[in-house]
């Protein structure tokens, strides 16, 4: 979905910079609910108000729940076959490869330098090692990326006054 939403939201129609991105998917990632219905939310929010969230948001669900009401009618009936079988499999696959493509945007446009590295490889060995759970990985990040910047001021602060 982040690539789809990069080409539509910035690239064709021009909402919101492709800078902007970057934070509207942590912050939507970090919500609970569909990264596609976060992102849609808080575009829609930024550009028309709350008339823009709600539109936004419908235009993105509407469309998926209407199609997945109307493909559970039936699958049921078809979900035997090999065929419905096999394209799921490349479904799975596709799946995979979108997520990739996404990590690959973001870590195109996220900050360099030792920090970040090391905080990166301790969320990923946090999570998928030691089942430390996604949310306060989330949270930790959110603590220090504050501390961060709050230090950084402070770091300017103290330059200037001498």
């Amino acid at each position: 979905m982040i690539p789809l939403i990069e080409r539509e939201v910035c690239e064709t129609h021009h909402y919101i910079k492709k800078e902007e991105l970057v934070d509207i998917v942590a912050i939507s990632e970090s919500t609970p609910g569909p990264i596609a219905i976060n992102s849609a939310t808080f575009i829609g929010y930024r550009t028309a108000g709350m008339a823009g969230a709600f539109s936004a948001t419908a235009g993105v669900v509407l469309p998926s729940f209407l199609t997945i009401l109307i493909i559970s009618w039936f699958l049921t009936q078809f979900e035997s076959f090999r065929a419905v079988r096999y394209a799921f499999y490349g479904i799975r696959v596709s799946v995979v490869v979108l997520i990739f493509n996404a990590l690959c945007m973001i870590w195109k446009q996220s900050p360099r330098g030792t920090m970040p590295y090391i905080l990166m490889a301790a969320a990923f060995i946090a999570v998928t090692f030691l089942n430390v759970s996604a949310i306060l990985v989330i949270a930790a990040g959110l603590v220090t990326g504050i501390a961060s910047v709050m230090a950084g001021r402070n770091i300017k602060k103290a330059g200037e006054t001498k």
